[in-house]
């Protein structure tokens, strides 16, 4: 049985979304909040599998939720009537399962539900061709680099493939991460596959 927590400012969404889950032969909802404070503490609380969330709510905002529990089990599906590139962005930072749109057809969420539990990570379509039209803010350079960080090589394996200082292959790859905002070659080589951005 796949255990939910449901967090819907609108108290008839939030009725209606419990309703059309308790239905499914798997689910069962354990918790209903209005606000983001309320879901974090009821997912604590019941430990779900999944944690659906609309993004603006009072108190505490879904994604604000969803990046406080982003190192607990529960899987936090974003459902909500915003197609925003930045919370969408923001969504990705918190590690989100699922980002949906609240116009799918109810049955969608569900069998997305059922898929995230599965491993995968479901996101909205027109959602992903914003991140994929964003700009690569690497040199070629710097590309060359991290992909060849992304194969398994070194620092002193890429200064002598590419015939430079590891000091120097040290700098790029530090400004590789400057650029893209995280802290650790792994995350530099995610964030660049989840973006397209290798060949």
């Amino acid at each position: 049985m796949i255990r939910i927590v449901i967090a819907e400012d609108q108290r008839m969404m939030l009725g209606a979304l419990g309703t059309l889950l308790n239905l499914e032969e798997d689910m069962e909802v354990v918790g209903q909040a209005t606000n983001g404070e309320e879901a974090v503490s009821l997912v604590k609380q019941y430990q779900p599998d999944v944690c659906i969330m609309d993004i603006e709510m009072p108190k505490k905002s879904g994604l604000e939720a969803a990046e406080e529990l982003k190192d607990l089990e529960c899987k936090v599906i974003i459902l909500t009537t915003f197609a925003r590139a930045g919370y969408f962005q923001r969504a990705l930072k918190a590690r989100v399962s699922g980002y949906l749109l609240k116009d799918s057809p109810s049955e969608e969420l569900a069998s997305s539900i059922r898929s995230i539990m599965a491993g995968r990570r479901i996101y909205a379509p027109e959602l992903m061709d914003d991140v994929y039209s964003e700009e690569n803010p690497l040199t070629e350079r710097e590309k060359e680099i991290l992909e060849l960080v992304a194969d398994g090589k070194n620092t002193k394996k890429i200064a002598d493939e590419l015939k430079l200082k590891t000091g120097t292959v040290r700098n790029y790859i530090s400004t590789i991460l400057d650029k893209l905002e995280v802290t650790n070659r792994i995350e530099a080589i995610k964030q660049s596959k989840e973006r397209g951005w290798f060949k």
